[in-house]
């Protein structure tokens, strides 16, 4: 399923972005997977992040029963300086697309990751679910950013042999959400490095789930 390059409408207040509309019945509201990609895919190319990860699965798949939107950060900037105009990227979507904005999946790669677990805790309501890919999580959680995420089935995968991310300290993190009630898988992938992107988002458990996962009724938008 070819992405769609969606370039900026305003310099100062959009993110161009990958996009791919989902397969199937048009008529019928469908997932969305919204990616954040990592440090060295920011610039003002689209093409950088159809080389690998989930972005170039979208694109060499046939047909995904998801919606996929993939938004690109100029140099020198993170995901939580942009935290706004994702919002208003995916308010944008939903708008536009039959989307099922109870079946929203946020993901993101290492600097994505980051990006994720902020966007996440700072707006529970939003996720059906978050996919963290080898990156950091935060070490200190505040009580409030439990409660939120707890609301949210976590997968977390990281490689065994990354330099960049301890296996303890996400294990940490991991059991931290865990007692604060959060739903929380954790795969290590014993050989893997930093850059697993492509094992993780290829596999076809992962891709069930990302179309299996619906935000509880008990978390207001």
């Amino acid at each position: 399923m070819p992405v769609e390059q969606r370039p900026q409408e305003n310099s100062n207040a959009s993110l161009p972005y990958l996009f791919a509309p989902a397969a199937g019945d048009v008529s019928k509201p469908a997932p969305l997977v919204l990616f954040l990609h990592g440090a060295r895919d920011r610039g003002n190319d689209l093409n950088i992040l159809l080389k690998w990860g989930l972005p170039r699965f979208v694109d060499s798949s046939s047909a995904l029963p998801y919606f996929f939107a993939a938004p690109q950060l100029p140099e020198g900037q993170t995901w939580v300086d942009r935290e706004s105009d994702v919002i208003a990227l995916l308010d944008n979507l939903i708008a536009s697309q039959a989307i099922d904005p109870s079946r929203i999946i946020l993901s993101g790669f290492s600097l994505g990751t980051a990006g994720a677990w902020h966007i996440a805790a700072s707006h529970p309501g939003r996720f059906a679910g978050l996919v963290a890919v080898s990156g950091r999580a935060p070490k200190t959680l505040e009580p409030a950013q439990l409660a939120a995420l707890k609301e949210i089935p976590i997968q977390i995968f990281q490689g065994g042999k990354d330099e960049k991310l301890p296996v303890e300290d996400t294990q940490q993190i991991v059991d931290t959400l865990r007692a604060a009630g959060a739903t929380v898988d954790f795969t290590v992938i014993p050989d893997g490095d930093h850059f697993i992107a492509d094992e993780v988002y290829g596999d076809s458990q992962l891709q069930q789930w990302l179309i299996s996962q619906q935000r509880r009724a008990s978390v207001a938008v």
